[in-house]
């Protein structure tokens, strides 16, 4: 991989964030996460703007600002809007995948069940972001 990427991982289930950090690990990345357990958080994280993430990871069923909505914020936002924004969720309803592309992100992985499946998915989603030409930087 070429480079190290900035990633705001929001997620409100402490498993899933394991997950995600234990994969980064076993792969041997050393991208840098930033965690927000739901929309409300990372919007404070990104408001601050101490560091501006190259990606960001979501899951859509969170309390507070679920992703749909956390969406809608981002890409309002002048600057923010050109950040990459993932899905990374369980949910395959296919008026969501079309909400969510509508809005405007950048991809929509759904999270497997078998860990070798979901360790695939996210190296290719990193390979890929970490060789692309971020807007970000």
């Amino acid at each position: 991989m070429s480079g190290i990427l900035n990633i705001l991982l929001i997620e409100d289930d402490a498993i899933e964030v394991m997950k995600f950090n234990r994969v980064l690990k076993s792969l041997g990345l050393s991208h840098k996460v930033i965690e927000a357990g739901n929309g409300e958080e990372a919007l404070t994280i990104l408001k601050e703007k101490n560091i501006i993430p190259d990606i960001i990871l979501l899951d859509l069923n969170m309390p507070k600002i679920n992703g749909i909505e956390f969406l809608g914020i981002l890409k309002s936002d002048e600057v923010l809007k050109y950040i990459p924004a993932i899905i990374l969720s369980t949910s395959n309803n296919h008026r969501d995948v079309m909400e969510c592309y509508s809005i405007g992100i950048a991809g929509y992985l759904i999270k497997p069940l078998r860990y070798e499946d979901y360790t695939d998915r996210i190296k290719k989603l990193l390979e890929y972001w970490s060789a692309n030409e971020l807007t970000s930087q």
